[in-house]
């Protein structure tokens, strides 16, 4: 299993309406092969950065949804309301 650490920053004002868009892009997640469980945190101290932390059986089953058309899709509308580039980190367990 594999960790996927994904940080956007939204633009001020835009956050409903990110919201209702990120909400379809890991519902869509959710049904994709491969995906385990994911979850939303909101930075306490900026409430416009976001972090989602998914759970995937492979990199490879991550791969997969990461270019697939489906998210490229979701993702157009997501990426005009952010005012930096996603960062997106593969994390995988320690072996100590």
């Amino acid at each position: 299993m594999i960790r996927v650490l994904i940080e956007r920053h939204i633009a001020e004002s835009l956050e409903s309406a990110y919201e209702e868009r990120s909400r379809k892009v890991l519902q869509q997640a959710v049904s994709a092969p491969g995906f385990i469980s994911g979850e939303t945190l909101v930075d306490r101290h900026d409430p416009n950065h976001r972090i989602t932390l998914a759970n995937w059986r492979s990199e490879a089953d991550w791969d997969r949804w990461f270019h697939s058309e489906e998210r490229r899709g979701l993702m157009s509308e997501l990426v005009p309301m952010m005012d930096q580039e996603e960062a997106i980190t593969v994390l995988e367990q320690s072996a100590i």
